[in-house]
Protein backbone atom coordinates (compact mmCIF):
# COMPACT_ATOMS: atom_id res chain seq x y z
CA UNK A 1 0.00 0.00 0.00
CA UNK A 2 1.29 3.37 -1.12
CA UNK A 3 1.30 5.96 1.22
CA UNK A 4 -1.03 8.98 0.52
CA UNK A 5 0.98 11.80 1.37
CA UNK A 6 1.85 15.60 0.27
CA UNK A 7 5.49 14.95 -1.03
CA UNK A 8 4.75 13.88 -4.36
CA UNK A 9 7.48 12.33 -6.95
CA UNK A 10 8.99 15.23 -8.35
CA UNK A 11 10.13 16.93 -4.75
CA UNK A 12 12.00 13.55 -4.82
CA UNK A 13 15.87 14.07 -5.61
CA UNK A 14 16.37 12.97 -8.68
CA UNK A 15 18.48 10.20 -8.29
CA UNK A 16 16.34 8.31 -5.99
CA UNK A 17 13.32 9.13 -8.07
CA UNK A 18 14.84 7.09 -10.79
CA UNK A 19 15.90 4.78 -8.50
CA UNK A 20 12.63 3.85 -7.79
CA UNK A 21 11.91 4.12 -3.88
CA UNK A 22 8.48 3.17 -2.27
CA UNK A 23 7.22 4.27 0.95
CA UNK A 24 5.00 2.02 2.96
CA UNK A 25 3.98 2.15 6.61
CA UNK A 26 5.02 -0.79 8.53
CA UNK A 27 2.68 -4.00 9.44
CA UNK A 28 3.62 -7.58 10.89
CA UNK A 29 4.00 -9.07 8.13
CA UNK A 30 7.16 -6.56 7.29
CA UNK A 31 9.01 -8.16 10.61
CA UNK A 32 11.17 -10.89 9.21
CA UNK A 33 12.15 -8.57 6.38
CA UNK A 34 13.43 -5.83 8.92
CA UNK A 35 14.99 -8.15 11.35
CA UNK A 36 17.01 -9.11 8.48
CA UNK A 37 17.94 -5.60 7.22
CA UNK A 38 18.81 -4.52 11.28
CA UNK A 39 21.37 -8.11 11.87
CA UNK A 40 24.36 -6.68 14.22
CA UNK A 41 22.55 -3.45 14.92
CA UNK A 42 23.84 -1.77 18.49
CA UNK A 43 26.63 -4.61 18.80
CA UNK A 44 23.57 -7.01 19.53
CA UNK A 45 21.58 -4.61 21.96
CA UNK A 46 18.57 -4.08 19.38
CA UNK A 47 15.71 -2.95 21.23
CA UNK A 48 13.34 -2.85 18.07
CA UNK A 49 12.75 -6.87 18.20
CA UNK A 50 10.99 -6.14 21.62
CA UNK A 51 9.17 -2.82 20.55
CA UNK A 52 8.40 -3.03 16.87
CA UNK A 53 4.40 -4.73 18.03
CA UNK A 54 4.08 -1.97 20.12
CA UNK A 55 4.76 0.64 18.07
CA UNK A 56 2.33 -0.37 15.38
CA UNK A 57 -0.28 0.23 17.56
CA UNK A 58 0.84 3.59 19.17
CA UNK A 59 -1.69 6.30 17.36
CA UNK A 60 0.48 8.70 17.69
CA UNK A 61 3.39 7.18 15.83
CA UNK A 62 4.39 6.10 12.31
CA UNK A 63 6.38 3.74 11.11
CA UNK A 64 7.85 4.11 7.41
CA UNK A 65 9.69 1.66 4.92
CA UNK A 66 11.88 2.34 2.03
CA UNK A 67 11.64 -0.15 -0.33
CA UNK A 68 13.54 -0.95 -3.74
CA UNK A 69 11.96 -3.15 -6.50
CA UNK A 70 9.60 -4.33 -3.66
CA UNK A 71 12.38 -5.41 -1.21
CA UNK A 72 12.58 -3.32 2.06
CA UNK A 73 15.74 -1.67 2.49
CA UNK A 74 15.23 0.90 4.97
CA UNK A 75 13.17 1.60 8.31
CA UNK A 76 12.01 5.09 10.14
CA UNK A 77 9.86 5.61 13.04
CA UNK A 78 8.16 8.75 13.79
CA UNK A 79 5.97 9.70 16.82
CA UNK A 80 4.59 12.86 17.55
CA UNK A 81 5.20 13.82 21.55
CA UNK A 82 4.87 17.49 23.46
CA UNK A 83 1.51 18.20 22.77
CA UNK A 84 1.97 18.01 19.06
CA UNK A 85 5.14 20.45 18.99
CA UNK A 86 7.83 18.11 18.27
CA UNK A 87 8.47 14.80 16.16
CA UNK A 88 10.58 12.25 17.39
CA UNK A 89 12.51 10.54 15.27
CA UNK A 90 13.63 6.80 16.04
CA UNK A 91 14.67 3.64 14.81
CA UNK A 92 16.28 4.35 11.52
CA UNK A 93 17.83 1.13 9.57
CA UNK A 94 19.55 1.04 6.56
CA UNK A 95 20.16 -1.89 4.73
CA UNK A 96 23.64 -2.66 4.14
CA UNK A 97 24.09 -2.42 0.61
CA UNK A 98 22.25 0.83 0.46
CA UNK A 99 23.79 2.78 3.07
CA UNK A 100 26.04 5.69 1.88
CA UNK A 101 23.65 6.65 -1.05
CA UNK A 102 21.58 9.49 0.92
CA UNK A 103 18.18 6.76 1.40
CA UNK A 104 18.46 7.89 5.04
CA UNK A 105 17.99 11.71 4.36
CA UNK A 106 15.38 11.41 2.16
CA UNK A 107 13.25 8.75 4.42
CA UNK A 108 13.77 11.37 6.96
CA UNK A 109 12.52 14.09 4.56
CA UNK A 110 9.36 11.76 3.45
CA UNK A 111 8.50 11.36 7.02
CA UNK A 112 8.98 14.82 7.78
CA UNK A 113 6.67 16.09 4.91
CA UNK A 114 4.00 13.04 6.00
CA UNK A 115 3.67 14.24 10.01
CA UNK A 116 3.60 17.42 8.73
CA UNK A 117 0.85 17.16 6.63
CA UNK A 118 -1.14 15.11 9.58
CA UNK A 119 0.16 17.57 12.42
CA UNK A 120 0.52 20.60 10.67
CA UNK A 121 1.15 22.25 14.42
CA UNK A 122 4.78 20.36 14.73
CA UNK A 123 7.45 22.97 14.83
CA UNK A 124 10.94 20.89 15.59
CA UNK A 125 12.26 17.37 14.97
CA UNK A 126 14.16 15.89 17.62
CA UNK A 127 16.13 12.72 17.72
CA UNK A 128 18.88 11.34 19.99
CA UNK A 129 22.22 9.98 18.94
CA UNK A 130 25.61 8.74 20.50
CA UNK A 131 28.10 9.28 17.65
CA UNK A 132 30.18 12.05 17.67
CA UNK A 133 28.53 15.01 15.79
CA UNK A 134 30.65 16.80 13.01
CA UNK A 135 30.59 20.40 11.44
CA UNK A 136 27.86 19.52 9.23
CA UNK A 137 25.36 18.41 12.03
CA UNK A 138 25.82 21.54 13.95
CA UNK A 139 25.06 23.22 10.89
CA UNK A 140 21.62 21.10 11.02
CA UNK A 141 21.02 20.72 14.46
CA UNK A 142 20.96 22.34 18.02
CA UNK A 143 22.51 20.23 20.87
CA UNK A 144 19.57 20.00 23.98
CA UNK A 145 21.57 18.29 26.35
CA UNK A 146 24.20 15.39 26.80
CA UNK A 147 24.54 12.51 29.22
CA UNK A 148 27.19 10.35 29.49
CA UNK A 149 27.32 6.81 28.68
CA UNK A 150 28.16 4.01 31.30
CA UNK A 151 27.61 0.23 29.74
CA UNK A 152 28.74 -2.18 31.66
CA UNK A 153 28.59 -6.29 30.94
CA UNK A 154 28.15 -9.04 34.14
CA UNK A 155 26.50 -12.39 35.05
CA UNK A 156 23.07 -11.95 37.29
CA UNK A 157 24.46 -14.73 39.41
CA UNK A 158 28.12 -12.70 40.01
CA UNK A 159 26.35 -9.23 41.04
CA UNK A 160 23.83 -10.90 43.19
CA UNK A 161 26.85 -12.49 45.55
CA UNK A 162 28.59 -9.06 44.73
CA UNK A 163 25.96 -6.87 45.89
CA UNK A 164 25.13 -9.39 49.01
CA UNK A 165 28.50 -8.56 50.33
CA UNK A 166 28.27 -4.76 49.85
CA UNK A 167 25.08 -4.71 51.98
CA UNK A 168 22.47 -4.50 48.82
CA UNK A 169 21.06 -2.01 47.19
CA UNK A 170 20.31 0.28 50.21
CA UNK A 171 23.97 -0.20 51.52
CA UNK A 172 25.68 3.11 51.56
CA UNK A 173 28.60 3.82 49.23
CA UNK A 174 32.09 4.01 51.21
CA UNK A 175 32.66 8.06 50.43
CA UNK A 176 29.14 8.91 51.90
CA UNK A 177 30.11 11.03 54.76
CA UNK A 178 26.41 10.93 56.90
CA UNK A 179 24.02 8.03 56.57
CA UNK A 180 21.52 8.66 53.64
CA UNK A 181 18.05 7.55 53.78
CA UNK A 182 16.98 4.79 51.32
CA UNK A 183 15.82 6.11 47.45
CA UNK A 184 12.15 6.34 47.30
CA UNK A 185 10.53 4.94 44.88
CA UNK A 186 7.35 6.76 43.19
CA UNK A 187 3.88 5.80 42.23
CA UNK A 188 1.90 7.42 39.34
CA UNK A 189 0.31 10.20 41.50
CA UNK A 190 3.95 11.29 43.34
CA UNK A 191 5.43 10.90 39.68
CA UNK A 192 3.08 13.63 38.18
CA UNK A 193 2.91 15.90 41.12
CA UNK A 194 7.11 16.03 41.04
CA UNK A 195 7.29 16.13 37.24
CA UNK A 196 3.96 18.44 36.34
CA UNK A 197 2.55 20.25 39.40
CA UNK A 198 6.09 21.60 40.51
CA UNK A 199 9.25 22.93 39.67
CA UNK A 200 11.13 20.29 42.03
CA UNK A 201 12.58 18.47 39.20
CA UNK A 202 13.47 20.86 36.49
CA UNK A 203 16.82 21.74 38.22
CA UNK A 204 17.31 17.76 38.43
CA UNK A 205 16.48 17.14 34.61
CA UNK A 206 18.94 17.78 32.38
CA UNK A 207 17.94 21.16 30.85
CA UNK A 208 14.90 20.83 31.95
CA UNK A 209 14.17 17.26 29.72
CA UNK A 210 13.11 13.46 30.60
CA UNK A 211 14.89 11.16 28.51
CA UNK A 212 13.72 7.57 29.25
CA UNK A 213 15.12 4.83 27.04
CA UNK A 214 16.64 7.23 24.34
CA UNK A 215 13.37 9.31 24.35
CA UNK A 216 13.58 13.23 24.85
CA UNK A 217 9.90 14.14 26.52
CA UNK A 218 9.09 17.62 27.80
CA UNK A 219 7.94 16.84 31.38
CA UNK A 220 3.92 18.23 30.29
CA UNK A 221 0.58 16.32 30.43
CA UNK A 222 0.76 14.14 27.12
CA UNK A 223 4.00 13.18 27.57
CA UNK A 224 3.51 11.77 31.05
CA UNK A 225 0.52 10.07 29.65
CA UNK A 226 2.99 8.26 27.20
CA UNK A 227 5.43 7.29 30.57
CA UNK A 228 2.80 5.91 32.29
CA UNK A 229 1.81 3.38 30.08
CA UNK A 230 5.31 2.31 30.57
CA UNK A 231 7.16 -0.70 32.98
CA UNK A 232 9.50 2.41 34.25
CA UNK A 233 10.49 2.58 38.11
CA UNK A 234 10.62 6.08 38.86
CA UNK A 235 12.93 6.79 42.00
CA UNK A 236 14.26 9.92 44.08
CA UNK A 237 16.68 10.78 47.01
CA UNK A 238 13.88 12.79 48.40
CA UNK A 239 10.31 13.37 47.29
CA UNK A 240 10.28 16.45 48.90
CA UNK A 241 13.43 17.85 47.81
CA UNK A 242 14.95 16.10 45.53
CA UNK A 243 18.45 16.20 44.13
CA UNK A 244 18.68 13.28 42.19
CA UNK A 245 15.85 10.99 40.04
CA UNK A 246 16.38 7.84 37.84
CA UNK A 247 14.23 6.06 35.17
CA UNK A 248 14.82 2.07 35.25
CA UNK A 249 13.03 0.11 32.59
CA UNK A 250 12.12 -3.36 33.39
CA UNK A 251 14.91 -5.39 31.61
CA UNK A 252 14.26 -7.28 28.52
CA UNK A 253 15.90 -10.03 26.18
CA UNK A 254 18.22 -8.63 23.41
CA UNK A 255 19.54 -10.88 20.15
CA UNK A 256 23.12 -10.80 21.59
CA UNK A 257 23.14 -14.45 22.72
CA UNK A 258 20.81 -16.83 24.44
CA UNK A 259 19.83 -15.46 28.17
CA UNK A 260 21.01 -12.07 27.79
CA UNK A 261 18.72 -9.13 28.75
CA UNK A 262 19.30 -5.21 28.65
CA UNK A 263 18.94 -3.15 31.59
CA UNK A 264 18.50 0.91 30.77
CA UNK A 265 18.79 3.00 33.37
CA UNK A 266 18.46 7.21 32.96
CA UNK A 267 20.24 9.36 35.73
CA UNK A 268 19.88 12.96 36.77
CA UNK A 269 21.18 14.85 39.03
CA UNK A 270 25.02 15.23 39.92
CA UNK A 271 25.12 14.16 43.69
CA UNK A 272 27.62 11.25 43.30
CA UNK A 273 26.92 9.05 46.15
CA UNK A 274 22.96 9.47 45.85
CA UNK A 275 23.60 8.47 42.18
CA UNK A 276 25.19 5.20 43.25
CA UNK A 277 22.37 4.76 45.80
CA UNK A 278 19.91 4.36 43.55
CA UNK A 279 21.97 2.57 40.56
CA UNK A 280 23.07 -0.22 43.36
CA UNK A 281 18.79 0.29 44.21
CA UNK A 282 17.71 -0.83 40.45
CA UNK A 283 20.10 -3.38 40.61
CA UNK A 284 19.20 -5.47 43.26
CA UNK A 285 15.05 -4.88 42.54
CA UNK A 286 15.41 -5.74 38.39
CA UNK A 287 18.55 -8.91 38.83
CA UNK A 288 16.58 -10.33 41.51
CA UNK A 289 14.67 -13.19 39.35
CA UNK A 290 17.12 -13.38 36.53
CA UNK A 291 19.71 -15.86 35.42
CA UNK A 292 22.10 -15.27 32.62
CA UNK A 293 23.88 -12.43 31.17
CA UNK A 294 22.92 -8.29 31.57
CA UNK A 295 24.11 -5.34 29.61
CA UNK A 296 23.35 -2.29 31.89
CA UNK A 297 23.35 0.81 30.47
CA UNK A 298 23.13 4.10 32.63
CA UNK A 299 23.00 7.50 31.68
CA UNK A 300 24.32 10.17 33.36
CA UNK A 301 25.58 13.50 34.13
CA UNK A 302 29.21 13.67 32.24
CA UNK A 303 31.62 14.43 34.83
CA UNK A 304 30.36 11.08 36.88
CA UNK A 305 30.86 9.16 34.38
CA UNK A 306 34.50 8.27 35.56
CA UNK A 307 33.74 7.51 39.05
CA UNK A 308 30.93 5.54 38.84
CA UNK A 309 33.20 3.44 36.00
CA UNK A 310 35.03 2.97 38.66
CA UNK A 311 32.71 2.02 41.19
CA UNK A 312 31.57 -0.24 38.68
CA UNK A 313 35.45 -2.00 38.03
CA UNK A 314 36.58 -1.93 41.06
CA UNK A 315 33.66 -2.44 43.69
CA UNK A 316 30.93 -4.15 42.36
CA UNK A 317 33.68 -6.58 40.15
CA UNK A 318 31.45 -5.96 36.87
CA UNK A 319 33.15 -5.25 33.03
CA UNK A 320 33.25 -1.61 31.48
CA UNK A 321 32.13 -2.59 28.05
CA UNK A 322 33.45 0.53 26.73
CA UNK A 323 35.00 3.62 27.74
CA UNK A 324 33.05 6.87 27.75
CA UNK A 325 30.52 7.96 24.59
CA UNK A 326 28.00 10.42 24.89
CA UNK A 327 24.47 10.32 24.50
CA UNK A 328 23.23 13.88 22.51
CA UNK A 329 19.81 15.06 22.04
CA UNK A 330 19.13 17.26 19.60
CA UNK A 331 17.05 19.39 17.58
CA UNK A 332 16.34 20.98 14.54
CA UNK A 333 13.08 23.05 13.09
CA UNK A 334 10.20 21.30 10.76
CA UNK A 335 10.14 23.84 7.87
Amino acid sequence: MKIDSSLSAPQLPESLSQAGLQFTVATEEDFDDIMAMSQDIYGGLDYLPTRYSSWLQETNRTVILARKQGKVIALESVCVIDEGETMLVEGLRVAPQERGKGVAGVLLRFCSELVKSKYPEVKVSRLTRDDQLGPKDFQKYRIITKQGILLVRFRAEDLKRRLSDLGGGESQPASASLPKPPPVRLDQSAVRRLFLTSDLMRGVLPNATIIQDWQPFKPVPGNMAILMKKDIDWMVDDASKPSVGSLCTFPFRVPIGEDWYYLNIDMFGKDLDLVRQQFLSHLQRHTATLKGHIMCQMFLDPPLWKPMADFCRHALSVELVKEYTEQCVVESDVM
